[in-house]
């Protein structure tokens, strides 16, 4: 089964603290986004496999250890973006991937509108990254599409999540291990995580 993590930092829940505040401008609801992504990802990469090479420093020879694995970090579009910054301030050298995907509002499925993936997909550790896990629906579907362009090792990251999309994601895709800066207590009637964040898309960009 998945490997679930719901972090417990102080200053996760501090930063958790501006992004939930209605009154957070764009700019800041932007950067500690970011923020919050960076700290997570140092936690998230900690099994990344590496590899020993010979450094020589200004005194001596030393055994030292580099990444020794692809990595590939592939937003949800619209609101993943928001996440994207953050990593890679991490690790500068990973590729990005997108996937846009839409509601269909007769089935409520979603339906893939964008897909454009790095060639090293295959054989790259792929962060596959949203900011909101409501029913789970988007992050399983692009787990299949990720699955199909052979993508073999999928970590999944979000800011806040519920039970009713971590059950799903884990029970589609038991390989995929989940990290969460936190998780709410329900979906309302509109399907929005409570008490959440609002429109995370919409806070990110400020077109709302």
């Amino acid at each position: 089964m998945s490997k679930i993590t719901i972090f417990n930092h102080p200053l996760i829940h501090h930063k958790l603290t501006i992004i939930r505040d209605e009154k957070t401008n764009t700019k800041d609801f932007r950067q500690t986004i970011n923020e919050i992504a960076t700290l997570m990802a140092f936690e998230a990469t900690r099994d990344l496999p590496v590899k020993a090479v010979k450094t020589t420093s200004p005194i001596a020879v030393a055994t030292t250890y580099t990444l020794d694995c692809e990595v590939v970090i592939v937003p949800i579009l619209r609101a993943g973006i928001g996440m994207v910054d953050g990593i890679q301030s991490l690790i500068p050298t990973a590729k990005v991937g997108h996937i846009g995907l839409y509601r269909n509002e007769e089935t409520l499925e979603p339906q893939l509108y964008y897909a454009k993936f790095p060639p090293t997909i295959k054989n790259a550790v792929v962060f596959l990254v949203d900011p909101m896990l409501a029913t789970g629906g988007s992050a399983v579907a692009a787990i299949d599409i990720l699955k199909k362009q052979g993508a073999k090792k999928i970590i999944y990251m979000g800011i806040v999540g519920v039970d009713q999309g971590i059950n799903n994601l884990s029970s589609k895709h038991p390989d995929v291990d989940i990290y969460l800066a936190a998780k709410d207590e329900k979906l309302n009637d509109k399907g929005y995580i409570v008490p959440g964040l609002g429109d995370c898309g919409d806070r990110i960009f400020g077109t709302k």
